[in-house]
């Protein structure tokens, strides 16, 4: 299983991530008094498009790397399910679409913002046991494949030591289920087109969001608070919020900051679900504030 994850500004505060596919970049400020430097390097600087962030140096994701047996696996996966997209425009009905966006809210909003990310990654609040272990579940069926030192908290508790182990039978299992309620149609855009989906928009965080958007505070990275992306990710891409106060279940700090995880979060705790729920302090921010 998989985190929203991104380099945090206190390495000690979380635990291991996965390895990003962005990259090496810095801010123009520091590229503008690094050219002012003898370094042959540095005409290698190139500008992103619309952003003060430059390119240092090309990571060589794919061809400088080993690739091992748990590399090629996840590979598989997520060509896999791109493949299954091809199907698309030629399975479509309204009914398969609604399937769609129903799953990707289950799995990207109650699973991976909510489960995975705010309460399993971050402890930013605290639910019942049955309910945490629901809400992991519908995260499972996100498809977001991770090493075993991103949950190694976690396989002290029986129920998630249980999913590691049937990892692969679930999401086969709702693939099963989505082509017997509705054929093809349902496995292409219940599976293929919904997952593809919400792999893009994890993407993004870690990308878009150290690119394009505002810093609010003193993160010492690249974090930045991106509209859109908070829009498409339930609140995930108030980023530079994120980055600053990483124990909160508030991304979305101001009120027109759109923020549908916390939304839940908040309904969660007025019925008494949801407890020990984090927010920063007027201190706390004043302090992080540029």
């Amino acid at each position: 299983m998989a985190l929203i994850t991104s380099p945090p500004s206190n390495p000690k505060a979380r635990r291991p991530g996965l390895a990003k596919l962005v990259p090496d970049v810095t801010s123009a400020a520091l590229v503008d008094a690094a050219e002012s430097k003898p370094e042959p390097e540095a005409a290698e600087f190139r500008r992103i498009l619309l952003s003060d962030v430059v390119v240092k140096s090309q990571k060589r994701v794919f061809f400088g790397r080993k690739w091992n047996a748990y590399d090629l696996a996840t590979a598989s996966v997520i060509l896999a399910m791109h493949c299954l997209c091809l199907f698309a425009p030629f399975q479509f009905h309204w009914r398969a679409l609604l399937v769609a966006v129903a799953l990707y809210v289950v799995t990207g909003l109650f699973g991976i913002t909510l489960s995975f990310h705010r309460n399993l990654s971050h402890r930013s609040f605290k639910v019942p046991k049955w309910l945490e272990y629901f809400f992991a579940y519908c995260g499972v069926q996100a498809l977001q494949c991770g090493g075993p030192n991103n949950v190694g908290d976690l396989k002290k508790q029986p129920f998630y030591r249980f999913l590691e182990k049937t990892y692969v039978i679930h999401p086969i299992a709702l693939g099963a289920l989505l082509y017997g309620l509705g054929g093809f149609p349902f496995l292409v855009w219940g599976m293929g087109v919904r997952v593809v989906w919400v792999y893009h928009i994890t993407w993004l965080i870690n990308s878009a969001c150290h690119v394009w958007g505002k810093q609010l505070w003193k993160t010492g990275d690249l974090s930045r608070n991106n509209g859109w992306v908070a829009l498409l990710s339930f609140g995930e891409g108030w980023h530079n919020n994120h980055h600053a106060f990483e124990y909160s279940a508030r991304h979305g700090l101001e009120w027109w900051e759109l923020d549908m995880t916390w939304y839940v979060v908040k309904l969660l705790q007025a019925i008494r679900l949801a407890t020990d729920v984090k927010v920063p302090t007027e201190v706390q921010k004043k302090r992080m504030a540029i």
